[in-house]
């Protein structure tokens, strides 16, 4: 059944025609200009990089363009949509790079779910571009097309969903922490929903400092725990490193007693589970469009929210994260993206607004023009740091 358009929607409007365009970098205006930029003078370029690989790098647009790959199989809140409808995302995502990190980005919406043929396609695609940003791809797929492509490729692979989202969760949870005078290894962690975003979410905040024995996940069916027969292989690894004190149940009896909530489900968590958490108490509640727990709800029991949503304080959005990861990726020339990468990343978004933080300003604004380039800097001195550039 179509949807209705009404023609006077300006949302409607913008999109018209599509959101990218192509153009082009040097003049076309003459016949040298035409033999200069294409045949006879391009064929001398081509002979260059045959001969010295490298050199793609310097004359030609790998240094400053990725692919935005999706096969529409988990888009925004709307699930498998297929392809062809999540392309005004892929565009979007696509004009984030270009604003906020100048990289060039080109979005390819796949007609393909099976994990073999995304990656055998992919990795065709690849001598195209510096860099394979992976977007609303469902789980648990999702997981093994990135480890395959990322052993595959000698380009930085970046699942946006996994991994975007928990850099910026860890440096607003480290900002938030230092509001309330709060250490990391201390707090006591719930993470609501264990796909992509939360099962990342876990391991970046294990790897910044969390303790992972006191962090408890939970699923559609409740806590995950060692005892529970019912695990995906993903689910038992996370089984296996957190719920050190094998707590079962639901989300009420996770949050009872709890620091830190982390909502990355979609579901509903009522007044009463937030209320049972410990005074102080910090939430992200970050589905969209509608949050797990209404923010003003949980402001009567929390010190800190946090959402997905620009129109609240405190908005976790992968656009302060990913343009400056692949910006820096780039610039350094990186082979692929490490955990000092990701975690550099969190650092310096937190850095550009720790001297002024408050319980409503725990992140930056996504349109901060200070983040991309803060986040760039320190993901390629992290790519230095971990050995993972190009030789050359």
């Amino acid at each position: 059944m179509a949807a209705a358009i009404d023609p006077h929607d300006p949302i409607f409007e913008l999109h018209r025609g599509g959101k990218l365009a192509v153009t082009s970098t040097v003049p076309l205006t003459s016949r040298e200009d035409l033999a200069r930029a294409y045949t006879p003078g391009v064929a001398r370029v081509c002979e260059a990089i045959a001969a010295d690989d490298a050199l793609a790098y310097d004359y030609t647009w790998l240094g400053h363009t990725v692919a935005v790959v999706t096969d529409g199989s988990a888009v925004l809140g709307l699930g498998n949509i297929g392809p062809r409808a999540a392309l005004p995302v892929m565009e979007g995502k696509a004009i984030l790079f270009k604003q906020f990190a100048g990289v060039d980005a080109v979005p390819i919406c796949l007609a393909a779910s099976d994990v073999d043929e995304i990656v055998r396609i992919v990795t065709a695609l690849a001598p195209s571009f510096g860099g394979i940003n992976l977007e609303d791809i469902a789980a648990p797929r999702c997981f093994e097309i990135e480890r395959r492509l990322d052993a595959a490729l000698d380009i930085p692979v970046f699942h946006d969903d996994q991994h975007g989202t928990a850099i910026v969760v860890l440096a607003a949870l480290r900002n938030a922490a230092a509001v309330l005078s709060r250490k990391l290894p201390e707090l006591r962690v719930v993470i609501s929903g264990a796909g992509a975003a939360g099962s990342a979410v876990a391991r970046m905040l294990i790897a910044g400092g969390v303790d992972a024995g006191r962090m408890v996940m939970l699923d559609s069916r409740g806590i995950i725990s060692a005892g529970r027969a019912d695990l995906s292989p993903a689910k038992a690894e996370l089984a296996a490193l957190t719920n050190a004190g094998g707590l079962t149940g639901g989300i009420a009896d996770a949050l009872a007693g709890a620091d830190v909530l982390i909502g990355v489900s979609g579901g509903s968590i009522a007044e009463s589970a937030v209320a049972a958490m410990n005074p102080g108490a910090i939430v992200f509640a970050l589905a969209n469009p509608v949050p797990e727990i209404a923010p003003e709800i949980a402001s009567r029991h929390a010190a800190v929210v946090a959402t997905g949503r620009s129109d609240f304080p405190n908005q976790i959005n992968n656009v302060l994260a990913f343009p400056g990861v692949f910006r820096g990726a780039l610039d350094a020339r990186a082979t692929r993206i490490t955990e000092g990468m990701k975690l550099a990343a969190a650092e310096a978004i937190a850095g550009v607004i720790a001297d002024a933080l408050t319980p409503e300003a725990i992140v930056p604004s996504p349109l901060d023009p200070r983040v991309a380039p803060a986040v760039a800097a320190a993901v390629a001195a992290a790519a230095v740091r971990d050995g993972v550039i190009r030789p050359g």
